[in-house]
């Protein structure tokens, strides 16, 4: 299993895009890219995380959405844009869901 992961800024937007399969062997370099993201030159406004291409989400996945809640703070929201069904499912299972922003498009 593998996964794509790609941190930018978009103005105060830090940005991180996921495709392919998050578990337990992907779950450090997505843990990693929220590190960028929070330690990075920008101060971030909002923690956007693309998830279009994200195949699949594991426990680990999970607990790295976590971690990025505790980075982020009660100050920065998280936006999570276009999960499938199976990984929406997955975060709506564990009341993640009501810590973030789900939204269909990034605007």
């Amino acid at each position: 299993m593998s996964i794509d992961v790609k941190v930018e800024y978009r103005g105060t937007d830090g940005v991180i895009t996921l495709g392919g399969q998050l578990d337990a062997s992907a779950a450090p370099a997505f843990k990693s890219a929220i590190e960028d993201v929070f330690n990075g030159p920008e101060k971030v406004g909002r923690l956007v995380i693309l998830m279009q291409d994200l195949e699949y989400m594991a426990s680990a996945g999970l607990r790295a959405l976590v971690f990025a809640k505790q980075k982020a703070g009660a100050g920065v929201p998280i936006v999570l844009v276009a999960p499938q069904e199976g990984v929406l499912e997955t975060i709506e299972m564990t009341g993640f869901h009501h810590s973030v922003i789900i939204e269909e498009t990034y605007a």
